[in-house]
């Protein structure tokens, strides 16, 4: 038999820029700040040819670690050693910080540009 969902049944709530905060999650701007130099460095690997076990050299880490890491298993990691893992696949990093506009009341924004 064939259910018909009614429209009143589900409630639907407007999400924010950033699913993890959405879900939860402590941190959530660093979390998604790591995932999005994780999804980088998964691109970089890929555009170089490396294997796990050839991007682990570079990274000083073992197959399975990067394994892990490549696969968005992040805890352990901080911001640094992830930008670090960057570097050492030879892209330049650069950290810009900028004022707030307006009156500051809540924290900055954390953000990654690529490119």
């Amino acid at each position: 038999m064939q259910r018909v969902c009614d429209a009143e049944e589900t409630a639907v709530e407007p999400g924010s820029d950033n699913v993890l905060a959405d879900l939860g999650f402590d941190n959530p701007e660093e979390e998604l700040l790591k995932a999005r130099i994780v999804d980088h460095l998964r691109s970089l690997v890929e555009e170089l040819g490396l294997t796990q076990s050839a991007a682990g050299e570079r990274l000083g880490l073992r197959q399975p670690d990067v394994s892990r890491l490549l696969r968005g298993r992040t805890g352990g990691y901080t911001i640094e050693r992830l930008l670090r893992f960057v570097r050492l696949m030879g892209e330049d990093v650069t950290i810009t910080v900028s004022r707030k506009p307006g009156e500051v009341r809540d924290p900055g924004r954390l953000d990654l540009a690529i490119g």
